[in-house]
């Protein structure tokens, strides 16, 4: 009954999708909805991609394993990023009119700087949404006795076709159902979990202590701001949530709907670390990973419920992974297919992002296999060669300081500081530095080659 009733669920999402794909004539049409969307389709679809899989899974099982240490990310991290880009970023970049964020590093620093952008950017989604394949994946094998391995297959087939015909357009307005489902699964397993410890305060009392302590035992300074600073700082520069801003009808709708989507999140996100402290302490093992929520509220839920339950795993996760190809997808066609096919109609755009839309699932799929967990997987995607894209968007969208080598020479120093500092050495902090390298790099090179490079606009 579960697997049928997730493939019900499957089949409506598609069908939406379908009717999506009937309104689309061009790859803006595709990529940012034809810039139509409302408040509340930008609120609640930025809300929805950001609560995804590393959100009801990977963070449940991290704090179930760790305590509060493990995972302080969510939901005051996340939340954070979403509130500062909406009041830095989304009314400017709106208002400009891109498509991407790499269209703004072509405007602000040169075509150069736009190219690298968009490579930075574009292996930060695949990792993303390797992500949330793998939180599919787990969801599927849950509820069919389907090994990982294969569920990891079907579910990259699915996303795929999905995003293939939907777009954004269809992405948001499955957003709406899904965070209402989302919602509703939520409350279901939480009443849940209280009436199987006894009640509410019985419920707190199973809460051992050290599960409640911010620190990880051993941990430096650095390391404790490093651990908040990557979910704050490192995914402003998400394509994902800026194709939402950018989608708007207006760059005061993109600002609210930002600041709405980060008051959701962290209202909703509380649910995860109630799960995650409670669950231990009523018998279930921290030891099962990723499939530690699915496995508590399989063991809670009578099969009705949980259907309910997985299907709003399911919205979750297919929310964010959508997402993340269509960024992909986004930077690839606006970003580097349209520089060599400049005369490249608007049909053959459109064919384009969706053919980089597969090839982003396949990738994806490929990064999924590797066996990274979910948390560990977005933690690489929002550090990965975010603090050059951050340092330059900052500083370029509300200053006329640095030009094209600064914004070249921040992206590249940032990526060198976090190969070096966590692939190489794996010093503490490695993140944070990578800021500090790219802004050092950002700077010398403007004082170096002062405003003359900078474009006007």
């Amino acid at each position: 009954m579960i697997l049928a009733a997730l493939c019900v669920y499957i089949l409506i999402q598609l069908a939406i999708a379908v009717w999506a794909s009937r309104r689309m004539s061009t790859h803006t049409d595709y990529l940012v909805a034809g810039r139509k969307l409302g408040f509340w389709a930008v609120g609640i679809s930025v809300f929805a991609t950001w609560f995804g899989g590393e959100t009801m899974m990977g963070s449940t099982a991290t704090i179930a394993d760790e305590g509060l240490a493990g995972a302080r990310a969510e939901p005051v991290g996340y939340a954070l990023c979403l509130i500062v880009a909406a009041l830095l970023v989304a009314g400017r970049l709106r208002a400009a009119g891109y498509l991407t964020l790499a269209d703004f590093f072509r405007d602000r620093f040169g075509g150069r700087a736009e190219i690298a952008s968009a490579m930075v950017s574009i292996p930060t989604s695949i990792i993303w949404a390797a992500a949330q394949l793998l939180a599919l994946a787990s969801i599927i094998a849950v509820a069919s006795d389907i090994p990982v391995g294969w569920a990891l297959v079907g579910a990259s087939l699915l996303v795929i076709a999905y995003t293939l015909l939907g777009g954004l357009l269809g992405d948001v307005v499955t957003d709406i159902l899904q965070s209402l489902v989302v919602l509703a699964g939520l409350v279901i397993l939480t009443i849940t979990l209280f009436g199987r410890a006894g009640g509410v305060e019985e419920a707190l009392a199973l809460i051992d202590p050290a599960q409640l302590v911010l620190i990880a035992p051993g941990e430096s300074w650095i390391e404790r701001l490093d651990a908040f600073a990557i979910p704050i700082l490192g995914s402003i520069v998400a394509q994902e949530m800026i194709a939402r801003f950018l989608g708007a009808k207006s760059a005061k709708i993109a600002v609210r709907g930002g600041l709405m989507a980060g008051g959701l999140y962290l209202l909703v996100g509380c649910f995860p670390i109630l799960f995650g402290l409670v669950g231990p302490g009523l018998g279930f093992d921290p030891a099962a990973g990723d499939l530690f929520l699915p496995n508590l509220a399989l063991d809670l839920l009578p099969s009705a419920l949980f259907v309910v339950f997985a299907g709003a795993l399911f919205s979750a996760v297919l929310s964010t992974v959508d997402s993340a190809l269509l960024a992909v997808s986004g930077l690839a066609t606006q970003n580097l297919y349209s520089r060599v096919r400049t005369d490249a109609s608007a049909a053959e755009k459109l064919l384009a992002a969706r053919g980089f839309t597969v090839l982003a699932g396949l990738l994806a799929y490929l990064v999924a296999t590797t066996g990274e967990t979910i948390y560990g997987l977005v933690e690489l995607a929002s550090s990965l060669g975010s603090a050059g894209l951050l340092v330059s968007l900052l500083i370029g969208l509300h200053s006329r300081f640095g030009g094209e080598w600064s914004a070249l020479c921040a992206l590249a120093s940032g990526l060198l500081a976090i190969w070096l500092g966590d692939f190489v050495f794996g010093i503490p902090g490695a993140f944070m530095a990578s800021i500090l390298a790219a802004l050092a790099g950002y700077v010398l090179a403007g004082l170096a080659l002062p405003a003359k490079l900078v474009k006007a606009g």
